[in-house]
């Protein structure tokens, strides 16, 4: 390059820092922070992409809408009654149904075949975003049902990744969204894999239950430990790092304890601006609107997230039950 090239108008020079980085982006993709850009042939390229997500992931009516989108159902039961976790769903009767039962409601992750189906389609990439691989087979069985589907088409260039959330419901929703971000901005497959993986190392979810019920059913709790917890009105507080649920604190009474999850997520995660923040509320949306204009009073946040939850984050968050992540 020469001396009148790298000159700005006046006859200052740039600096050689500025001329390498200018011959790389006109030379070579694009990539910095999880955002990327491709170009060939003079015009913006976008490879064409599918996301599926287990049912676990909330998804609002108008995401699902999204043909980017498709989703494998698992299945619920009580008392030996299924419920399929999909558009049948009605949360109202599966939660009489829930308290009305002695026993914890169990779910059923999806086959490797619904899975296998659900790569099926003219799409270039397929990604997937499971449960955490920590609380349920759905990871594991979305990886069977890639086997299956290479084993069928051997000859197929589909490329396709499987994503342990290391989250829940809201905290699914998140990765899938940063999914197809990534994929809108046209990166390449390897980019949009190690994008999501480094969003992934940096989410984190909370939650705060109304009904220890839940947690007494499925084991977590002893009758004992539920009687004692129920009578003082404690409200433990919980979150998911890297996919294992911990415990981080506890109060007396609900609004005390929504109040301590929202100190614990802004101290954990103080920048976020650039953040999307996603709340998942089961049957109580004034309690979920509540906690967002505690945390939107703090913090600016990119885009807020509500959803009402599906019918896997309806069975272990319980009614009344918030999940919080960003």
């Amino acid at each position: 390059m020469s001396q009148s090239s790298r000159r700005f108008q006046g006859g200052k020079e740039f600096p050689p820092f500025i001329v390498l980085s200018i011959v790389i982006l006109l030379t070579k993709p694009y990539t910095h922070t999880g955002f990327c850009i491709t170009k060939r042939y003079g015009e913006w390229d976008i490879m064409s992409y599918k996301i599926v997500v287990d049912s676990c992931c909330d998804l609002t009516p108008e995401k699902k809408k999204d043909p980017h989108f498709q989703i494998v159902s698992l299945t619920l039961e009580v008392d030996g009654v299924s419920y399929i976790d999909d558009e049948t769903f009605d949360q109202a009767v599966y939660l009489k149904a829930v308290a009305a039962s002695k026993d914890c409601a169990h779910t059923a992750c999806p086959s490797p075949d619904s899975y296998r189906r659900a790569y099926e389609g003219p799409e270039e990439m397929v990604f997937v975003v499971t449960l955490s691989q920590h609380l349920s087979g759905s990871y594991n069985s979305a990886l069977v049902g890639k086997s299956l589907f290479e084993e069928e088409n051997p000859a197929s260039t589909k490329r396709i990744h499987v994503f342990s959330s290391d989250s829940a419901c809201c905290g699914e929703s998140l990765v899938a969204f940063k999914i197809q971000e990534l994929c809108e901005a046209g990166c390449s497959f390897e980019d949009i894999v190690a994008g999501t993986h480094d969003f992934l190392y940096n989410m984190k979810t909370y939650f705060v239950l109304e009904d220890m019920e839940t947690l007494r059913k499925n084991g977590r709790l002893t009758g004992l430990a539920a009687l004692v917890v129920s009578a003082l009105n404690i409200r433990p507080i919980m979150a998911g790092e890297h996919g294992v649920i911990v415990r981080v604190g506890q109060k007396r009474g609900i609004a005390r304890a929504l109040k301590a999850m929202v100190d614990h997520a802004l101290s954990d995660n103080p920048k976020t601006k650039d953040k999307i923040l996603a709340v998942t509320h089961v049957n109580c949306r004034e309690r979920a609107e509540w906690v967002i204009s505690l945390i939107t009073a703090r913090a600016k946040f990119r885009e807020v997230y509500l959803v009402d939850a599906a019918g896997v984050a309806t069975t272990y968050a319980g009614d009344g039950g918030i999940v919080l992540t960003f």
